[in-house]
């Protein structure tokens, strides 16, 4: 199935296998539609996964799949990004040069934000990529499933592990570390970086990134993973 989704304001290309559609986005689809319905609340699900795995792609393709069917509720993307610690934060704190690592995330306006969402009119900040800083309220909140995508959200440090009680239902994506850094590299090439450039910044920022969240997160409710064609499957 090739679709056209649109992430950040700008349009993708995406290509699932239609074996993987029927087989498991459609039904976790029904899952998270049953799950709410028997709430009669706004669902909250946390996917959590290193850089790399295509977290964005996959949940605009989960809104698209979910347009599709009318028997399904929609689902809204909700990216972690707009909770980075503002850059003027990070230099007076020397954390610069870490931004994306868990500590140059705001957990307390996290935490507030999805408390939030469980009221009427609750918006979310969204990353500008061209400010390099986050816009409060960008993202009015609509949808009666929500997605919070991030690398963090269930890292197994006590400040993260509060978040779980906010989270309805969870899923992790894992995938080998080697098939990650040269997704990861070859996209920082298409960026307009060198091949040594790209590797510099893999081994200081993505690279440790990766490991962390791998070997650092807690069990999800459903545990995905990545294969080397950039499919998914149950692990």
């Amino acid at each position: 199935m090739k679709v056209t989704l649109i992430i950040n304001g700008l349009e993708t290309q995406a290509c699932f296998k239609e074996q993987e559609v029927e087989a498991l986005h459609k039904p976790l689809l029904k899952q998270l539609a049953a799950k709410q319905k028997q709430l009669q609340r706004r669902l909250v699900v946390f996917l959590a996964a290193p850089p790399g795995t295509g977290k964005s792609t996959l949940v605009a393709f989960w809104e698209y799949l979910s347009s599709l069917d009318p028997a399904l509720p929609a689902i809204q993307a909700l990216p972690m990004d707009g909770f980075h610690h503002y850059n003027e934060y990070l230099l007076a704190n020397n954390l610069k040069q870490h931004k994306g690592a868990p500590q140059t995330f705001n957990i307390q306006k996290l935490t507030g934000a999805l408390q939030d969402l469980q009221k009427p009119g609750s918006r979310w900040p969204q990353y500008d990529r061209n400010l390099h800083d986050p816009l409060e309220n960008a993202i009015t909140v609509e949808a009666p499933i929500v997605v919070v995508e991030g690398n963090w959200l269930l890292l197994n440090q006590p400040e993260w592990q509060a978040l779980r009680p906010l989270c309805d239902f969870s899923v992790f994506i894992a995938a080998p570390a080697e098939l990650l850094s040269e997704r990861l590299i070859s996209r920082k090439i298409r960026g307009g970086l060198s091949r040594e450039q790209a590797e510099e910044f893999f081994h200081a920022t993505d690279g440790p990134n990766v490991l962390r969240v791998l070997e650092g997160s807690l069990s999800a409710d459903m545990q995905l993973v990545m294969d080397e064609q950039g499919g998914y499957h149950l692990n």
